[in-house]
């Protein structure tokens, strides 16, 4: 009998019968040892299924990394097409960078008296920034940064929506135009010059201008693709010879318009009140030209109003006639709308002219978001500029000393002329009358002009004897004049490479264009938003010129393929502005 104190299971262990099944010495150690080997064995499958989960886990958390970085890209570079009517208005403002928006600003708060805190319009629509570099420079003129816009493409410095393999690219237009879209074209300058042309006419350097104004009124390979047209440039539309004209050729590109395309024209103010201030109906296609080459600079066009319509004015009256042009279709219309002559007023670095124009782009601005907010249609206004000219800073150091941290808004306040009309006016005087001492020419000028025109009253005798003994250098000596004064800075009379600011009213798919993005992501979103083929545009121009002989029948001379000579048209272009300008001031203003 079991001893109660053992426990039975012991007891059962201890049976002789119990032992009869138990294990060798050797075998138990045997098993031991697989046992290890086993134990080993798992551990490693183990240590390798874990790696291989970690590997896993590591390349699954990389992958919705991927997922979501191209997600985000999507969400930014594509959007779902809105559908129905709608209506685009793209705004350029030509040479406009960060700083002329901060110099406008302080100028606008100290002549209104507005608290630090105002701002313009365009500061409460800032979108992002644009990098503005051409196919062949880091620094872009206008037609390279238009082909950007209008193609959405890069091209070389000069080129009118043509590609560096001297091919037509599809503009943004066109393809609206295409599409059964009204389209437009409004600006302060030349309607031949960069950036109008770039969305309507295909050259391959910008100086081609009387090409440019052929193609534009619909001599070109698509037929007419514009239905409204206000600016200047009326000289590049008369035939040589006649009274206005400035074409190298005879062809009278206004009667073409009319007789040919079916274009109602106006070339002055009165024309244009008609419109205007009677809200008399814009019979399309208008074609209203108001200067023989630009409409002046708006610190002096606030002169002579009663001649010149302004851009705000224009802009107003074009939205107004599309609006009403395409009340009963199913499209909508494009415009493009230019501040272009920023652009002219940093070429020629003066600030008391740039801060007026900018503040008339920005009440431009403003007219458009009104519309848009007052149309029946939807509609998304972009507006960015193609570079940034002069090098512009705010902030100027006179002196060997420590810099002062000050610029003088007032200065510019001060003037009522640009330096460019004072010149002009300058060149009439001592052209026009006979030549008297240096003395006398000084006072002509310091009491005539610079006074008056500039609001200087301490002109340095160095100044003025610069003035009177070098009066072709005149524009540069009259903006120095004021910019010293006014302490404001330019490193340049031509373009620079900084970036440029986006403005947008918002709207379906402009997420594409917010932060810093290409020149060219802003062409691609225009025509992403009409939801119309640029592409099928580039085929059909390039079926219809496909040889340099066939371009040279449709109004081109011919391709220029050396860049060395494309490079000096393009650099020749603003002394060529400048005779025109002398053209148009003698012609305009009574000396």
């Amino acid at each position: 009998m079991a001893n109660a104190t053992t426990p039975l299971l012991a007891d059962d262990r201890r049976d002789p019968d119990a032992n009869s099944n138990s294990l060798s010495d050797s075998e138990e150690d045997a098993l031991r040892g697989q046992s290890r080997a086993t134990h080993h064995g798992r551990a490693w499958h183990n240590r390798l299924r874990e790696s291989l989960l970690f590997a896993w886990a590591l390349l699954a958390t990389a992958g919705v990394l991927v997922l979501a970085v191209w997600a985000s890209h999507q969400q930014q570079t594509a959007f779902e097409k809105p559908a129905g009517k709608r209506n685009l208005i793209f705004m350029v403002s030509d040479g406009m960078g960060p700083a002329s928006l901060s110099m406008t600003r302080s100028f606008r708060q100290y002549t209104e008296g507005l608290d630090h805190s105002d701002t313009l319009t365009l500061d409460k629509h800032f979108w992002g920034s644009s990098r503005t570099r051409s196919s062949s420079s880091l620094v872009t003129d206008s037609a390279a940064g238009a082909t950007a816009f209008s193609c959405g493409m890069k091209s070389y410095n000069g080129a009118i929506s043509m590609l560096p393999d001297s091919t037509p690219c599809g503009t943004v237009l066109e393809a609206a135009k295409k599409a059964g879209y009204k389209t437009g074209l409004v600006v302060t300058t030349d309607i031949t010059d960069a950036t109008p042309a770039c969305f309507a006419s295909h050259v391959d350097i910008r100086s081609q201008n009387d090409d440019v104004a052929v193609q534009e009124v619909g001599n070109g390979p698509l037929g007419r693709v514009v239905d409204l047209m206000f600016g200047g440039g009326r000289c590049r539309f008369l035939p040589n010879g006649t009274d206005g004209g400035c074409r190298a050729d005879n062809i009278d590109v206004v009667e073409m318009a009319k007789n040919d395309y079916g274009w109602n024209y106006i070339s002055d103010r009165t024309g244009f009140d008609e419109f205007w201030e009677g809200e008399k109906e814009v019979p399309l296609p208008m074609l209203g030209l108001f200067a023989d080459t630009d409409i002046p600079f708006e610190l002096d066009r606030q002169n002579m109003n009663d001649i010149y319509p302004s851009l705000s004015e224009m802009a107003k009256t074009a939205l107004r006639a599309l609006e009403k042009a395409t009340e009963g279709s199913d499209q909508g219309f494009f415009l493009m709308i230019e501040g272009s002559r920023i652009d002219h007023a940093g070429h020629g670095n003066d600030p008391a002219a740039q801060v007026r124009e900018v503040l008339e782009y920005d009440r431009t601005f403003k007219a458009v978001l009104d519309f848009l907010d007052e149309s029946r249609t939807p509609g998304v206004l972009v507006a960015t500029s193609d570079h940034e000219t002069g090098g512009l800073a705010v902030a100027r150091q006179i002196n060997a000393n420590y810099p002062q941290y000050l610029w003088y808004p007032a200065v510019l306040a001060n003037a009522s002329s640009s330096s460019e009309y004072l010149a002009h006016r300058l060149h009439g005087h001592v052209s026009k009358t006979s030549i008297g001492s240096v003395d006398q020419l000084k006072k002509y000028i310091n009491e005539e002009l610079v006074v008056p025109g500039l609001g200087i009253h301490d002109a340095s005798d160095d100044e003025l004897t610069a003035l009177a003994t070098q009066p072709e250098q005149a524009q540069n000596t009259f903006a120095h004049m004021i910019s010293i004064r006014a302490q404001i800075g330019w490193s340049t009379h031509g373009h620079s490479a900084v970036d440029v600011n986006i403005y947008s009213s918002g709207g379906p798919g402009t997420d594409a264009i917010r932060g810093n993005v290409e020149n060219t992501d802003v062409g691609k979103y225009l025509r992403e938003y009409l939801n119309v083929d640029v592409d099928a545009i580039t085929k059909e121009l390039n079926e219809k010129m496909t040889s340099k002989k066939r371009l040279g029948m449709i109004g081109q001379d011919s391709f220029m393929d050396d860049t060395a000579t494309v490079a000096t048209e393009v650099e020749d272009h603003w002394v060529s502005h400048e005779a025109m300008e002398t053209q148009r001031m003698s012609a305009d203003v009574e000396v």
